[in-house]
């Protein structure tokens, strides 16, 4: 699973890859508390590696389920 953040006034997303048996809901559920109680959201990734972002340069987040399509490429 690869969730994407984007921080405000900065070009660059924040991507990571979480393991695939990740739980979807728990995530978008953990960055649902952490906006709401302000702070540092905090997610680790497949290597264990934890990234922290105020809460309030957040710009969004992006989280794409194991099982969505990668098309590589031109077309549709």
């Amino acid at each position: 699973m690869d969730v994407r953040i984007g921080v405000i006034h900065t070009g660059k997303e924040i991507d990571l890859e979480l393991p695939e048996d990740a739980d979807t809901d728990a995530i978008r559920a953990d960055i649902e508390a952490a906006l709401g109680a302000g702070g540092v959201l905090w997610i680790t990734d497949r290597r264990g590696r934890r990234v922290g972002v105020p809460v309030d340069r957040l710009g969004y987040v992006e989280i794409d389920a194991p099982d969505h399509d990668r098309r590589i490429g031109f077309g549709a």
